[in-house]
């Protein structure tokens, strides 16, 4: 199967700019997307009849905030089922999860929430974090489980261009957050795909459209595909997908022999 994620910054906007094409040429089984920016009939409403998505099943997740946040899956396999949210009230208002189970793995879309400007919601950051791993081993304490998405930090200093002035400074590159992704990782005994086959690579899936970022290669990784330990010997070719252009973020993608 061919797992993609992609923050596309906003599902209306990203119509307009050959996301069909796009997902036809990329031809995930499931991709996962984040920040739609929609409720859930909108998203519906902007993929309908969209070309290149033919044979996929839609499933989405929406903020209580109009146009703010949001999940959703397009998948080619129709799930044993989806679940939104991480089962907390406080945490599942803003559409930031969904959870397909398939037969041999969680395929798990997550929109982990920004610090913001001035860290103001670094408290509400660090408390997803925390449930969000109590989550992760919940589930996979039943099967195997692939962690998809923006997860909104940058791991280590090679994961953006600038790690000396960013650090603790900037949402994304704090102690805090760095601690979050490293109990994730650790806690639940998860793989970084892309960083375990390209350890000493550069690479980036998130650019500031500001500044000519992209262009000069000015970015952040900020995109993920996690794997329970168990899953890593089936795990093949993971890619960030620097070339497809549409969003601020590119999309990820691993291929799992199932």
């Amino acid at each position: 199967m061919k797992l993609y994620t992609w923050n596309v910054n906003g599902i209306r906007a990203v119509v307009k700019k050959e996301f069909g094409t796009i997902v036809k040429n990329l031809d995930p089984d499931v991709l996962g997307l984040q920040e739609t920016k929609a409720q859930d009939d909108q998203v519906r409403e902007a993929l309908a009849g969209l070309g290149g998505l033919s044979g996929y099943k839609l499933y989405s997740s929406s903020a209580i905030k109009k146009g703010y946040s949001g999940t959703a899956i397009l998948t080619k396999t129709t799930p044993i089922s989806v679940a939104a949210g991480i089962g907390i009230d406080e945490l599942d208002q803003e559409g930031r999860l969904l959870c397909a189970e398939f037969e041999s793995f969680f395929y798990i879309t997550v929109y982990t929430p920004n610090s913001s400007s001035g860290l103001k919601r670094l408290p509400f950051r660090k408390r997803w974090d925390e449930a969000f791993l109590d989550y992760i081993q919940r589930l996979d304490s039943s099967k195997p489980v692939v962690v998809t998405g923006d997860l909104n930090v940058a791991h280590q200093a090679i994961d953006l261009a600038r790690p000396d002035s960013n650090y603790n400074k900037t949402p994304g590159y704090t102690q805090d957050e760095i601690d979050g992704i490293s109990k994730l990782i650790d806690n639940a005994q998860l793989i970084d795909t892309w960083r375990n086959a390209h350890p000493g690579e550069i690479g980036y899936s998130w650019w500031s459209y500001r500044g000519g970022a992209r262009e000069k290669n000015i970015g952040w990784r900020l995109d993920y595909i996690l794997v329970s330990e168990r899953l890593n010997s089936r795990v093949h070719s993971p890619t960030i997908h620097s070339d497809v252009f549409g969003s601020d973020h590119c999309p990820v993608s691993v291929e799992i022999a199932i």
